[in-house]
């Protein structure tokens, strides 16, 4: 009832909320995106996607056709795989900072085992530089984290900012340490907000160091201090307080997809495909 064709039109829009990304993602035209989701609307009898000079968005019925269209599709490439002889096996070692797991990675990693699910995917999360220092020992395969911007290592997913973040009730005295929540060194973020504030002449003290990212935005919460997160990471619930203190800036970040070129070539092409061609927003 569905094409393939239109439904992965579909559903690049509705995962980049943009018609031109999608048609960027799919290297197609843009009039024949539109005119695939527009012959979807036609077979599904809905309309999918309101469109206006604000943007684009999903009707509920959309929605519902974003979950229909990944379960036929992977069930499609399964199927194509097969008959082509092309099951992938083996396994794959990736690792992923914990901070980017809470972006849209879990779902593109559930969508992965599905596809190829006679690999054995092995999920290490840690911090960016250990990680990192495992990568070069040869005991993970491709690794997710964030890296200095313009380090020229790696596949760039995305670049970031990073932010002070606290609650809404933070108060910080100017002529007081800062309180930083933060990782154990030699954490990226870490490094970043001290070489930021000892630079601007600010005094800073670690109030909580943790390391794992649900222990930053408890302590956060708890108003033990501030800390410094890539700004598209921040939860709802908290500030972004960098302009309110005049806190210092501390620079741009990558999240940054890096390759052992001794792993199996396929499966780090196919996840580092998978990543690459799907939405990154925060969970």
């Amino acid at each position: 009832m569905f094409d393939p064709t239109h439904l992965r039109s579909f559903l690049a829009v509705a995962e980049n909320l943009s018609f031109t990304l999608a048609a960027e993602r799919l290297r197609l035209a843009q009039p024949t995106v539109s005119q695939h989701v527009a012959k979807l609307e036609k077979a599904a009898g809905r309309l999918l996607l309101v469109r206006d000079t604000h943007g684009v968005r999903l009707t509920d019925n959309g929605d519902a056709m974003a979950g229909f269209a990944r379960t036929i599709l992977a069930a499609h490439d399964d199927a194509a795989r097969y008959f082509r002889g092309e099951a992938m096996r083996g396994r794959l070692r990736f690792g992923t900072a914990d901070d980017l797991a809470i972006t849209g990675l879990p779902r593109i990693l559930r969508e992965f085992r599905r596809a190829y699910p006679q690999l054995n995917l092995e999920l290490t999360v840690s911090q960016s530089d250990d990680l990192h220092r495992r990568l070069k020992a040869g005991q993970l395969d491709l690794v997710f984290i964030k890296w200095v911007a313009g380090a020229q290592e790696g596949t760039v997913v995305r670049q970031d900012t990073f932010s002070w973040v606290g609650v809404e009730e933070t108060a910080l005295d100017p002529g007081d340490p800062v309180p930083l929540v933060a990782y154990p060194a030699p954490s990226l973020s870490r490094t970043l907000a001290i070489q930021a504030l000892e630079a601007s002449g600010r005094r800073w003290k670690v109030t909580c160091s943790t390391k794992q990212i649900a222990g930053v935005l408890a302590a956060i919460r708890a108003g033990l201090g501030v800390a410094v997160m890539p700004t598209t990471l921040v939860p709802t619930d908290l500030k972004i307080i960098t302009h309110r203190f005049d806190l210092p800036p501390v620079g741009d970040v990558d999240f940054t997809l890096i390759r052992n070129p001794l792993a199996n070539s396929a499966a780090v092409d196919a996840l580092t495909e998978a990543i690459l061609g799907r939405a990154l927003g925060r969970t």
